[in-house]
């Protein structure tokens, strides 16, 4: 577990993954999905996720120069971490909202 973490763990690595799960994205299009993120804390997460070999960037030749981002065949093993992570985020949202809603109705 200390492993995945060191790999995945983090505000942003989670989120930046959960997003390319869904397909390739360009820098412009992960920095517009993800709210709160600097540019610099997307670029430093982005190199140690593919330095870890989780992603892949790949830069075409083009006049601006495109570059995009997409899980690897490992990083697509993740998957199912990825969504484990999502699906008990929200089972706590919705147990959280609830509690606060009974309290706020014995007020």
């Amino acid at each position: 577990m200390a492993n995945t973490l060191r790999i995945i763990g983090g505000r942003w690595k989670p989120a930046i993954l959960c997003r390319l799960m869904h397909g390739t994205m360009r820098y412009n299009e992960l920095k517009k999905s993800i709210e709160g993120i600097s540019e610099r804390m997307l670029v430093a997460q982005l190199r140690e996720l593919e330095q870890d070999g989780i992603i892949a960037r790949v830069v075409y030749p083009e006049v601006p120069p495109r570059v995009e981002y997409h899980t690897t065949d490992l990083g697509k093993t993740m998957h199912d971490v990825i969504n484990a992570m999502a699906d008990w985020g929200h089972m706590y949202r919705t147990v959280t909202e609830q509690k606060l809603a009974v309290q706020e109705a014995l007020l």
